[in-house]
């Protein structure tokens, strides 16, 4: 049996007696309250807090050394959990030498629009940028309930849709198209459990920049795919930014960096190795 826990814990041990893994792409914690309203977020918090007890006869698979830190950290035994990075399809998320990147210096946010992914924090190290004069542009792509307050704030900053453009939720062509084309690929969730689109821009040989936070300093090497900055610091956000977007060559060497780290994060890789889990979990 396996259990996939997304969110809400089912507890499988304490009602079947079959053998079971529990894959764990991250824990909420404290973050469950700046993603999802007050009764919600209580719940979530608490119905996180008896895993490691239901759970500790059971071998687990974390996506990340992240959320194996964080398991960990919660009192699960060390020695029951498996690391098994996410995979990528590297065969789609390619460079593609008939699709040019955009003319003027571009960034990209891709995935949903929720409070704890800290884009704001995007719009603020944008702002900064345009206030030097520096023509960069951030497209935001996905959906969720916190556009209209991202919206409000971009404005509150003055930036127009010359600066920065939501392009609501695009169809999967559009979405490779837009990995491909970026100069560079943003990030700064405040926790993830792998931080999947770093890697779908690796892939595609666009650098990634990211907050040094959970989740996501698993799926960037600092200096190499990409830059992680501490998380929150606008500053040090819109440095990096500044230094990639000026330097073709930096991001060149860094697209080419991630697009081999993306290859050795392949899904057989990572299908063989959770194969290697269930039947050990059988056994």
């Amino acid at each position: 049996l396996v259990e996939d826990l997304n969110k809400v814990p089912l507890f499988t041990p304490l009602w079947s007696s079959v053998p079971s893994l529990l894959i764990v792409h991250h824990l909420f914690g404290p973050t469950a309250f700046q993603s999802a309203g007050l009764p919600i977020a209580a719940v979530t918090w608490m119905l996180e807090r008896p895993i490691p007890w239901a759970y500790k006869t059971v071998p687990v698979v974390a996506v990340s050394e992240s959320t194996r830190s964080d398991l960990v950290t919660r009192g699960m035994a060390e020695d029951r959990i498996r690391v098994v990075e996410n995979g990528v399809d590297t065969m789609r998320y390619r460079p593609s030498e008939a699709t040019e990147r955009f003319e003027h210096p571009t960034i990209l946010y891709l995935g949903r629009i929720k409070r704890y992914k800290r884009i704001d924090l995007i719009i603020d190290a944008v702002a900064r940028l345009r206030e030097d004069q520096e023509p960069v542009k951030l497209l935001v792509a996905g959906s969720g309930d916190y556009r209209g307050r991202l919206e409000k704030h971009a404005a509150r900053r003055g930036l127009g849709d010359e600066a920065v453009a939501f392009l609501g939720r695009v169809s999967e062509d559009e979405k490779l198209e837009l990995l491909r084309r970026a100069w560079v690929h943003v990030l700064t969730s405040s926790k993830e459990g792998w931080g999947i689109t770093n890697l779908e821009a690796s892939a595609c040989a666009t650098p990634v920049l990211a907050s040094d936070s959970p989740g996501l300093r698993d799926s960037v090497i600092d200096g190499q795919t990409g830059f992680l900055v501490p998380h929150g610091a606008v500053d040090a956000l819109a440095a990096k930014l500044r230094q990639l977007l000026s330097d073709p060559n930096l991001r060149r060497r860094m697209g080419e960096a991630g697009r081999e780290f993306a290859l050795s994060l392949s899904w057989d890789r990572a299908s063989e190795r959770l194969a290697t889990a269930l039947r050990e979990a059988v056994a």
